[in-house]
């Protein structure tokens, strides 16, 4: 490697250690906001964000940044370490990406963005989707002009959004994925929904208090192995986990009084990111590839520990007796079968994030459809509400009563579109390394006697260690010897709700 390829990448990791700095004071002040800022301040709050987040784009938005970067592409084939090749890599995709965007753009499209998450917390809380929608027309036309601005774009425009958050996956390819999932769902709902059997879940409405869910979020915590010298826990107004810093994973829950076992669950998904966050490679962080995970190998994780093992038999014997000691009140009569037979019922319902494991990926799909739609001109912004009631009456058969249960339950179309597909994708992928790890040691029996140092280690050496380093296609395949289906998921999902429902195939 020549001294002028050492110069240039000494540069480059000068400029993006800077910048981090920035990145990081944004990330805290958007926990704070997300958390504990009061109503009043939150747009104040989200300009300085805004405008630390342009002073780091302004870093590497600079000449000498840009043809530094740009001659290590030239010259990656020589760069010695591999992880090198991957960040200058990384470097050049985003070059492309923001290239034509001023720092004046990328100031006035934060604002924009932030502008519209404090519209959709207001409109939230009043059920009133006119208060935001004025700010998803400016998400929208911001996204658009953001892809019309890339220096190489793909002709269909939702492509480029996808590929933000998956690599590598296409419209083509989730056309394919949802239509093999209705093909062998629906007629599989329609028998659960006609099954004589019936799962008890009068007690799942009794009322908890906030200190008890508090308790028992830092017991599933505790449980799967969540660092608290590294982490914390809150609450918020819709769950999310944020890695601020390499020692430094906030997650956050929110507690419904008639609803415990929503925050266990979420408590459950968030500390599933929070450990993928916790045991990454610390070269990542030196190598600044630290956020080259997708999003669907995110949710793979956290729906890994909120499904394929949090609401597993062997979990809900785990843990059965720690629940009734936190809620005496709602479990004094409920057996351990009757509590995993009601964590697990299946009932169409209105709100994403509460939907039971069966039925979530319709809810995924709706949003999926729409989103096509709205990127693609055929949908306008204020018949949006009308489209969404429409899609839940046509796939699960309801109808929302007001827009917050409807079109404003989620907070992210206030940042963009491309995101809600990783949620399905993040079940399909777990499917294929939980049916590896099974190949390699006795999951079930390591949940019953709470092993997760085994499981977490499994899943350190073999799901977390590479994912800054390869596309999704290359990490799954490394992980399984196998190539990406759906199949091994909706294997899953037929075999366990065709045994709880007593189905006959």
């Amino acid at each position: 490697m020549t001294n002028e390829i050492q110069e240039k990448l000494a540069f480059v990791k000068k400029i993006l250690h800077d910048a981090e700095l920035y990145d990081h004071a944004c990330r805290v002040l958007n926990f704070d906001q997300e958390t504990i800022c009061p109503a009043e301040g939150m747009e104040e709050q989200g300009e300085i964000n805004a405008f630390l987040s342009n002073k780091a784009f302004e870093l590497i938005k600079q000449d000498q940044f840009v043809n530094a970067a740009e001659y290590l592409f030239r010259h990656i084939n020589e760069l010695e370490d591999p992880l090198d090749r991957v960040l200058t890599d990384d470097l050049h995709r985003e070059y492309l990406k923001t290239k034509n965007i001023t720092t004046e753009m990328d100031h006035t499209f934060s604002l924009i963005y932030n502008k519209a998450f404090v519209n959709w917390v207001n409109a939230k809380q009043k059920a009133d989707y006119t208060i935001f929608s004025p700010s998803l027309k400016e998400v929208q036309d911001v996204e658009l002009k953001k892809i019309s601005l890339r220096e190489q774009s793909m002709p269909e425009a939702y492509d480029n959004l996808l590929d933000d958050y998956e690599r590598g996956m296409r419209v083509q390819d989730l056309d394919a994925i949802f239509d093999k999932c209705r093909k062998r769902l629906i007629p599989l709902l329609k028998k659960i929904t006609a099954s004589e059997k019936t799962i008890r879940t009068d007690f799942l409405t009794r009322t908890v208090t906030d200190e008890q869910q508090k308790q028992m979020a830092r017991y599933l915590l505790e449980t799967i192995g969540f660092d608290f010298t590294r982490g914390a826990f809150t609450t918020t107004e819709h769950p999310f986990t944020d890695g601020l810093g390499c020692n430094d994973v906030r997650v956050t829950t929110h507690y419904y009084p008639n609803m415990f076992a929503s925050s266990m669950f979420s408590i459950i998904h968030e500390g599933g990111h929070a450990l993928f966050e916790l045991n990454q490679p610390a070269e990542d962080w030196k190598h600044y590839i630290n956020g080259d995970k997708t999003m669907g190998m995110h949710e793979s994780v956290s729906r890994f520990y909120e499904n394929r093992i949090g609401r597993s038999k062997a979990f809900i014997h785990l843990i059965y007796d720690k629940t009734k000691q936190i809620f005496p009140e709602v479990l004094y009569d409920v057996s351990e079968q009757e509590l995993y037979e009601a964590l697990n019922v299946v009932r169409p319902s209105l709100i994403r994030t509460e939907a039971d494991e069966f039925t979530y990926t319709f809810h995924i799909i709706i949003r999926y459809e729409l989103e096509k739609q709205i990127i693609n001109g055929r949908a306008e912004i204020e018949n949006l509400p009308r489209l969404w009631n429409d899609m839940y009456e046509k796939y699960l058969g309801i109808r929302p009563q007001n827009d917050r249960e409807g079109i404003l339950q989620d907070v992210h179309w206030s940042s963009g579109f491309g995101y809600f597909t990783t949620y399905a994708l993040g079940n399909m992928y777990n499917a294929l390394y939980y049916n590896t790890m099974c190949e390699e040691f006795d999951v079930e029996e390591a949940v019953l006697s709470g092993d997760f140092a085994k499981i977490n280690g499994w899943m350190k050496e073999h799901v977390w260690k590479n994912a800054d380093r390869e596309t999704p296609k290359q990490w799954l395949y490394e992980i399984t010897g196998r190539d990406f289906t759906v199949d091994p998921y909706l294997d899953y999902l037929e075999e366990k709700y065709t045994a709880l429902y007593d189905i006959r195939r």
